[in-house]
């Protein structure tokens, strides 16, 4: 019964129009361009802003994922984890990222918007198993509900640094 009366409401004349829409297809046979246009900010610094880059990969809650130019659009939560780019030089510039969101825009640009980053040749091996370290025993310790759950993100990301570091 509620399918038919769904499927009734769907073939009426007011709603053709927006499922056209939804329905729309994208054209991959048109030129596009071979490049991504890359724009990578910050609250406080934008570190690209309109770059022609070859490829984007990140680490989403979704899993890793490589981006190129002509990539369906979508928008994708970062987990910690590394941001790379490949710049069309060939060179590849890595960034450990908090978090934040990749936008994938239909127009072969993406906007990655990112709580904090950090070039992942900032980190000292030793300072990331210190603090791993120190959050695992607050995380197992006798702390406040509060210190314990700040103690599991702080693993949660240096662990994320350790692995993006090896």
């Amino acid at each position: 019964m509620v399918f038919a009366l769904a499927s009734r409401s769907l073939r009426s004349a007011s709603i053709r129009p927006a499922l056209s829409l939804a329905g729309a297809r994208r054209g991959y046979a048109e030129a596009v361009s071979d490049k991504l246009k890359l724009s990578f900010v910050l609250p406080h610094e934008a570190i690209y802003d309109a770059a022609e880059v070859t490829q984007v990969n990140v680490s989403a809650t979704t899993g890793d994922l490589g981006i190129l130019s002509a990539h369906i659009p979508t928008v994708e939560q970062l987990r910690p984890g590394v941001l790379e780019v490949i710049e069309t030089s060939g060179t590849s510039k890595k960034w450990f990222v908090s978090g934040g969101f990749a936008i994938i825009h239909p127009s072969n640009t993406l906007t990655v918007n990112a709580v904090e980053a950090f070039k992942l040749d900032q980190f000292s091996p030793e300072a990331v198993r210190q603090g791993l370290a120190d959050a695992q025993r607050v995380a197992s310790g006798n702390g406040s509900a509060e210190e314990k759950a700040e103690a599991e993100i702080a693993i949660e990301v240096y662990t994320a640094i350790q692995n993006a570091l090896q």
